[in-house]
């Protein structure tokens, strides 16, 4: 399974990194697995390089959007989409300061969804080194984005 984190990266940080997204990547990822001593510090430079989501204008938009599709679902805070015709298993949450999208393939519905929210959101899975600017690649493409972003540690 796919653990995808998207954030809300401020514009002048899209402009800074657009082009060399593994430093980025690799500040996320750092703050992601801060010590417990650190996390002051890391909140700290998170909140300096990300823009807050709103939350309830994205829960409420992805469920008028999507209440009368078959495949979705909604139960409390959590968007499912589990379409047998694509392939499709993912699930969306959304929190204040990050999204969360779990899936079991490569794609989701959700990225072409989140597309209309923002120019700025910045996807990155920790445990699998892969990372990519949502409104800056082709998701149709996005197996070779996460195989070329592949990060040496």
């Amino acid at each position: 399974m796919k653990i995808y984190f998207i954030f809300e990266v401020k514009k002048e940080f899209v402009n800074l990194y657009l082009d060399n997204s593994r430093v980025l990547f690799n500040i996320l990822r750092n703050i992601y697995y801060l010590e417990k001593e650190e996390v002051e510090f890391g909140y700290s430079l998170f909140k300096q390089i990300t823009n807050p989501i709103d939350k309830t204008k994205i829960d409420r938009g992805i469920f008028l959007r999507c209440h009368r599709d078959i495949p979705y679902s909604k139960r409390s805070n959590i968007h499912y989409i589990n379409n047998l015709y694509r392939d499709e298993v993912s699930r969306l949450i959304v929190k204040k300061s990050y999204i969360r999208l779990e899936m079991e393939q490569s794609k989701s519905s959700f990225f072409d969804i989140l597309r209309e929210y923002s120019d700025n959101y910045f996807v990155c899975d920790f445990n699998n080194f892969d990372f990519f600017f949502l409104n800056h690649c082709n998701l149709d493409k996005i197996s070779v984005y996460s195989s070329y972003n592949k990060v040496l540690v």
